[in-house]
């Protein structure tokens, strides 16, 4: 593994995980302080789609939601070590490789979003609601969007990287 200065690495893309952070934060506030909570408030934009402001006090779909509290501290832990990781890998990581510099700076800023939210409020504020006839998907953020994004960048990553020949790869 080489070792890169800051300004050859990844860390460079540290400005994209900042620019998520700040979207998410600020479009959670305005949902904050423009909409009512709950179903009854929500906006219908199209016949698919509903601005929606909810709490989330678990994860991804609610996962462990109901499961008493810990799980804050739990699911905040975890975006911790997971930007932590990330920055770690960035810092290895040269900074022309776009793809996955981009990837893990969504990651992180969504991460730390989410983290804002359940260290300030004690859960998520989520507002997206995709739906099909009656058939929801759950309602979730700027910061989940971008972590979905960037999980995927990493994917296509490894796909391409395995594809390259060895010699190309080193």
């Amino acid at each position: 593994m080489k070792d890169l200065t800051a300004k050859q690495s990844g860390l460079r893309w540290l400005w994209l995980a900042l620019l998520v952070f700040v979207l998410d934060i600020g479009s959670k506030l305005l949902v904050m302080n423009t909409m009512g909570y709950g179903w009854s408030n929500r906006i219908e934009v199209l016949p698919f789609f509903n601005l929606l402001y909810v709490h989330n006090y678990g994860a991804a779909f609610s996962f462990l939601s109901d499961a008493g509290g810990w799980q804050r501290w739990f699911f905040a832990a975890i975006a911790l070590g997971v930007s932590g990781m990330l920055v770690y890998w960035m810092r290895q990581t040269p900074a022309t490789n776009r793809i996955l510099n981009v990837a893990y700076a969504l990651v992180i800023g969504g991460a730390i979003g989410n983290l804002f939210d359940r260290l300030v409020h004690g859960y998520v504020v989520d507002f997206l609601d995709f739906f099909i006839g009656n058939n929801h998907w759950p309602a979730f953020n700027l910061a989940d969007t971008a972590i979905v994004i960037g999980a995927a960048l990493i994917v296509l990553e490894s796909i391409i990287a395995s594809k390259k020949p060895q010699a190309e790869a080193e």
